[in-house]
C-alpha cells in the first residue's frame, strides 16, 4: 500500500467520527451501502442481525436495548440496471420476551452516471419507515434520504451514506426539522472471501439544534466480510459506543443471497 493510501486509510476513521459526529441510528440495519445497485431483474435476500450486549434500560413504554436481538429480513429487487427497490420487516427479542414486530419500512436506492465515469462513484436512497411506538420509537412514521458516494483507491474502497431524516404526520417530533446521521465504511477488498473494514454510525439529531454528546448515539464496527461460494455474501461485526447515550458492545450478522428472476415488468 502506497504512503498516500496508508494515509487515507488510517486519517478517514478520525476525520469521519469528527466531521459525521450522531439523525438517530436505526439498530436493526447496521449496513453501508456503495453507488453501486442490483442489476436490473436481480432478487437479494439479506438477513440483518444484530444484539446489544451491553445496552439501556427502557423509559415509560419503551423497550430497554440491553440484551434486545433484533432481526430485520429485506427483499430487494432491481428494477433497472440504476435502480432497486426493497421492502423491509422488523422484529425484536427484548430481554425475557419472546419475538415482536416492530416495524416495516420501504425504499428505493439508485446510482448515477455509470460506475467509473467520475472521479467519485454517486448515488442516492429514499426510504419510509413505519415503527411501532411507544415500544420501539417515539415517531410512528419517518422518511430518510441519503446522497451515497463510493471512491476506490485500488484496493480501498471508502463509502460514504450521510442521512437526513424527519418525522411525518404523526409522532412528537412531527413539526420539527431534519435530523442528520451518518452510515460509513472504509474497505480493504484483499480476498474475494474475506476482507477487513471499518465501519461507522451515528446521529447528531436535529440540525438546528443537534443533542447533547453524552445524548448522541456514535459507533465503529471492525468488520470483516466476503463473498461465499452460491453467491452468499456475509459482513460480520462487532460494534463499540463511543458515547454515554450509545450501546456499549453490539455484534452484528448480515447474510445476503442474491439470485436472478428475470424482469417483474415486461
Amino acid at each position: 500500500m502506497s504512503v498516500k493510501f496508508r494515509s487515507v486509510f488510517f486519517a478517514l476513521p478520525l476525520m469521519l467520527a469528527a466531521t459525521a459526529a450522531s439523525a438517530q441510528v436505526d439498530p436493526w440495519e447496521f449496513e453501508v451501502y456503495p453507488a453501486e445497485t442490483l442489476n436490473k431483474g436481480m432478487v437479494e435476500l439479506e438477513s440483518l442481525n444484530s444484539f446489544s450486549a451491553i445496552g439501556h434500560a427502557g423509559e415509560d413504554q419503551e423497550y430497554g436495548s440491553n440484551r434486545m436481538y433484533r432481526t430485520a429480513f429485506e427483499l430487494s429487487y432491481g428494477l433497472t440496471d440504476k435502480i432497486e427497490a426493497a421492502a423491509y420487516l422488523n422484529l425484536a427479542h427484548p430481554n425475557g420476551g419472546s419475538f415482536q414486530y416492530a416495524g416495516s419500512k420501504f425504499r428505493l436506492r439508485g446510482s448515477l452516471f455509470d460506475q467509473g465515469e467520475l472521479p467519485v462513484d454517486l448515488g442516492w436512497y429514499a426510504e419510509l419507515e413505519w415503527q411501532r411506538v411507544p415500544q420501539f420509537d417515539d415517531n410512528e412514521l419517518e422518511m430518510e434520504f441519503r446522497p451515497i458516494i463510493t471512491k476506490q483507491f485500488g484496493r480501498l474502497e471508502i463509502d460514504l451514506n450521510p442521512k437526513f431524516e424527519k418525522a411525518i404526520f404523526t409522532g412528537p417530533n412531527k413539526n420539527l426539522g431534519w435530523e442528520f446521521g451518518y452510515a460509513s465504511g472504509i474497505y480493504y477488498n484483499y480476498w474475494r472471501w474475506m476482507s477487513p473494514g471499518l465501519e461507522f454510525y451515528g446521529g447528531i439529531g436535529l440540525i438546528d439544534d443537534s443533542d447533547p454528546l453524552h445524548q448522541q448515539k456514535h459507533y465503529i464496527f471492525p468488520v470483516i466480510r466476503g463473498e461465499l461460494p452460491g453467491m452468499i455474501e456475509y459482513n460480520f461485526g462487532l460494534g463499540i459506543g463511543l458515547t454515554r447515550g450509545s450501546d456499549q458492545l453490539i455484534p452484528k450478522l448480515n447474510i445476503e443471497l442474491e439470485r436472478f428472476v428475470g424482469s417483474l415488468f415486461k
